[in-house]
């Protein structure tokens, strides 16, 4: 930004939030300067940023609610990963759960209000029978529950997304979790391209597309701004940002580097590189954002409830209460009708009664 006064440099951000309004996609070189906001203007970025996210998103946080549906067993070598076979972590090992497992993961979603409900199996890829279990599962919670369904199973083809796209899987997962050039240092059993051509057939095979990425692992600034720009050239619907969870007994185990700040800058990175774009705090938002994770929901518009996969979360309630308090409404699941009790702040048609009001330290930066 160079040699500029404070106000200036605050006044960039909303500058910035306001191109991106009209259209304007931000440069790579303006990216970086996000990842370097000085501390005394992160809630500057951070309000510039609310602004594109209530643009889009309204007073609305779609919640997400993973089953670890079948956990450890994989011979990948993912670095971050504890359910690898190298992984010397202690976590539970067991084949694919059964269906009554995974429709009571599906109930228990509906009743901590989450919008989507995600069967996430380990494995560089599923079996046709796993496949075929899975479709069969999910046509009976499609029955039962009104919850879109999401996968994220490993790599695909067109013909394994249309399968389950057929059964009711509205969106599959699948991360790109770091970018091409750093991507060797994090794995050696698959390529980065394996990732990329997985992600394109679930848009050619009619699936909403979710894909994004891990981030603390030692990547370099240059190349979380490669990850964010790959994302928005993929043109993908939902991006969760994970932030590395440094898990005994994985080679990234001791990698911390992580500031609450940097990973609100980190958020406010994904949201103006893809403005329009589910943007979700995943994996290590308790662990990384701390006492700022509402600040964090005036930046992404979608969060994971509940357990992650082999690390606890928040207590539902509590990351209810959170989200209430910061002004915010759950997002109902879609073709579900809306009474009083399930979110104040919508109306029956689903519609938000006000935006959310922001706290008193962001009142003094908004414009």
């Amino acid at each position: 930004m160079g040699k500029c006064s404070g106000k200036e440099n605050r006044m960039f951000w909303h500058k910035l939030a306001e191109r991106t309004l009209q259209g304007q996609p931000i440069s790579r070189e303006e990216a970086l300067q996000v990842l370097a906001v000085p501390q005394e203007e992160l809630l500057d970025l951070v309000t510039a940023c609310y602004r594109i996210r209530r643009h889009y998103h309204g007073n609305r946080v779609k919640l997400n609610m993973l089953i670890n549906a079948k956990s450890g067993l994989c011979a990948e070598d993912c670095s971050y990963c504890s359910q690898s076979l190298l992984a010397q972590s202690g976590v539970d090992r067991y084949p694919l759960q059964s269906k009554e497992v995974l429709l009571a993961g599906a109930r228990q979603a509906l009743g901590v209000k989450a919008h989507t409900y995600c069967i996430v199996s380990s494995g560089r890829r599923p079996t046709s029978h796993e496949l075929d279990y899975i479709t069969e599962a999910v046509r009976e919670i499609r029955a039962q529950y009104p919850l879109r369904i999401c996968c994220c199973l490993g790599l695909l083809n067109e013909e394994e997304v249309q399968r389950l796209r057929d059964a009711g899987v509205e969106r599959i997962n699948h991360n790109l979790n770091t970018s091409e050039e750093f991507y060797d240092e994090i794995c050696s059993t698959h390529t980065y391209q394996d990732r990329v051509e997985t992600v394109e057939a679930v848009k050619r095979g009619g699936v909403s597309s979710c894909c994004g990425g891990i981030l603390g692992m030692g990547e370099n600034d240059e190349q979380i701004v490669e990850l964010a720009f790959s994302l928005r050239e993929l043109d993908v619907d939902s991006i969760p940002v994970n932030f590395l969870i440094p898990i005994p007994g994985t080679p990234l185990g001791s990698v911390e580097y992580l500031t609450p700040q940097k990973c609100l800058a980190i958020l406010c990175l994904f949201r103006l590189v893809n403005p329009s774009k589910e943007i979700r705090i995943a994996g290590g938002r308790e662990y990384h954002l701390r006492s700022l994770q509402p600040l964090g929901l005036y930046v992404a518009d979608s969060i994971f409830i509940g357990d992650y996969l082999t690390t606890r979360g928040e207590l539902p309630e509590r990351d209810l209460q959170m989200i209430e308090e910061a002004g915010f409404v759950p997002a109902p699941p879609p073709g579900m009708t809306v009474t009083p009790d399930y979110a104040p702040g919508i109306t029956a048609a689903g519609v938000p009664l006000h935006e959310p009001a922001l706290p008193a330290t962001l009142k003094a930066h908004n414009p």
